[in-house]
């Protein structure tokens, strides 16, 4: 058993959630100055919102671009050398951040970049990606895969995914401008981890390069809380949440969508809330899978920590005025400034 290690946080695995802020603050008025270049129609994106999105012209059509990785989750695909489901996850970091603007997705293209190109290997990969396109409801239009070896292991690899949608016309983008005060905060569950936080999972149970044979022994270890191995358990994919966005679209009104990911419940919800308003989550009102509560106590991770680097078992928020029946009834939007209110 991996030593238990007490009080962890992403900062402490490595991972500055404060420093990426910076940087995008950094970097916003040199991206804004490039939005020039385009002559095609409208730039619709707010920097440091889910995804990027333009009105074209003449037509009026919205298109929406977001891109992602999967992470160090990938580290434990090749420790136990499963390589079919990290897929998935590219798929569903890249495509629930267009849909949470309210936009169908149409097209996927994906990067692989290895120290070795085995083809086997590549197989399953892509074929997780051409799995989570069906889930998505897109298409999987093609890619680049880069042999780099010095750069690379053999055997080590990364990904990069770029997901592109549309809308019939603005009207029809989700962009929580219509938030108010008294709207319901409903969440989606999640499937477990997804693909965020695993720099600070691989310390908690004693998941390294250093010890591949005993990272493989911790990643095998059957939890009777859990149904599954650990790693059986962290590499379940990330749900994609096509058809139901699909589906609540057509039977409430939708003011709002948060994608959880990076930054938890503390830093995504700001980015779609309006002027005057903030976001009251009841964090009892929902039980989070056995899995978030075996890392808090074993990480000795804080409640407020687990928050800001987890999903905790809720990925997608929806925010309506309507009673939506399908999903839990997790918070309240109230008057404020911006911030998630946690009670």
């Amino acid at each position: 058993m991996a030593e238990e290690r007490k009080g962890m946080t992403y900062k402490d695995a490595g991972v500055d959630i404060d420093a990426a802020n910076r940087a995008v603050a950094l970097m916003k008025e040199r991206i804004q100055r490039t939005y020039q270049n385009f002559t095609g129609g409208e730039i619709l994106t707010k920097i440091g919102g889910f995804n990027g999105l333009a009105r074209l012209m003449p037509d009026g059509r919205v298109i929406a671009m977001s891109t992602d990785g999967v992470g160090t989750k990938i580290k434990l695909a090749i420790l136990l050398n499963q390589h079919d489901t990290v897929g998935v996850d590219l798929v569903g970091m890249c495509v629930n951040d267009i849909l949470v603007s309210g936009v169908s997705p149409a097209f996927f293209l994906d990067y692989l970049a290895m120290g070795k190109l085995i083809p086997e290997q590549v197989n399953k990969i892509v074929g997780g990606v051409a799995d989570g396109c069906d889930l998505a409801e897109m298409a999987l239009m093609g890619g680049e895969t880069a042999e780099m070896p010095g750069m690379y292991k053999p055997g080590d690899y990364d990904m990069a995914g770029f997901a592109v949608g549309f809308a019939g016309s603005q009207l029809d983008i989700i962009d929580g401008s219509r938030i108010r005060p008294c709207m319901n905060v409903y969440g989606a569950a999640s499937s477990g981890i997804h693909s965020n936080g695993f720099s600070l999972i691989r310390p908690i149970f004693g998941i390294s390069d250093n010890n591949p044979e005993k990272s493989r022994q911790n990643l095998n270890r059957y939890y009777k809380q859990l149904g599954c191995t650990l790693g059986e358990e962290l590499l379940k994919p990330t749900e994609i949440y096509t058809k139901l966005v699909k589906t609540l679209k057509q039977r409430y009104e939708i003011f709002g969508m948060v994608h959880i990911t990076g930054g938890g419940f503390v830093d995504n919800p700001p980015r779609i809330l309006p002027p005057g308003c903030s976001m009251r989550i009841r964090t009892k009102s929902w039980k989070r899978p056995p899995i978030f509560q075996i890392i808090r106590k074993r990480g000795g991770v804080s409640g407020e920590e687990m928050l800001r680097t987890f999903n905790c078992g809720i990925a997608l928020l929806v925010i309506s005025p309507d009673k939506i029946f399908e999903l839990e009834k997790i918070g309240t939007i109230v008057p404020g400034n911006g911030e998630v209110i946690f009670v």
